[in-house]
């Protein structure tokens, strides 16, 4: 029995699939680079690496694929701001968008959110092209972690506070 599912029954489906608010960041010969992002789960840990799920026709995807870098920047509760700016919702440029939050950086240049719940600071080891997608398998070459606190989750179509105790 084979059901075809639409794409509109599909992200019906995943808002109902809660994720950690994420800002991806990327910084190299290709550029500066950074957007908020659910699609980001751990793969193994050995070595530690992350997948993060991109779009094709976001200028960040090219611009990740030739730095060979980015960071998963892991969005504390009181970080609300940083992810809207981040989604784009504001317009702001690239740039521009760096001047929401503190940021500094580790060891492969990506900026680095200071007060992020946690910080993967990854080099990108493949890339694999699915649907209207780019995944990026990266390993994890430093990790900052926060003191335990609440973090930012995106549930149902909006914004949630999950605490240290849930």
């Amino acid at each position: 029995m084979s059901m075809t599912v639409t794409r509109q029954q599909f992200r019906e489906a995943m808002a109902r699939l809660g994720a950690a608010v994420n800002v991806i960041t990327s910084a190299g010969p290709g550029g500066l680079a950074g957007m908020t992002a659910s699609a980001v789960c751990s793969v193994t840990d050995e070595p530690a690496t992350v997948l993060v799920c991109v779009n094709r026709n976001s200028d960040n995807n090219a611009i990740i694929k030739a730095n060979g870098v980015l960071c998963v920047n892991v969005l504390s509760a009181g970080q609300q701001e940083v992810s809207n700016v981040f989604a784009g919702s504001t317009g702001c440029t690239t740039e521009e968008r760096f001047k929401t939050g503190t940021w500094d950086t580790m060891e492969t240049g990506c900026p680095t959110l200071v007060g992020a719940a946690v910080v993967l600071d990854c080099v990108v080891d493949e890339v694999l092209e699915k649907g209207t997608h780019s995944v990026f398998f990266a390993h994890i070459s430093a990790l900052r972690v926060a003191e335990p606190g609440s973090a930012l989750m995106y549930w149902g179509r909006g914004y949630h506070m999950l605490g240290a105790t849930a």
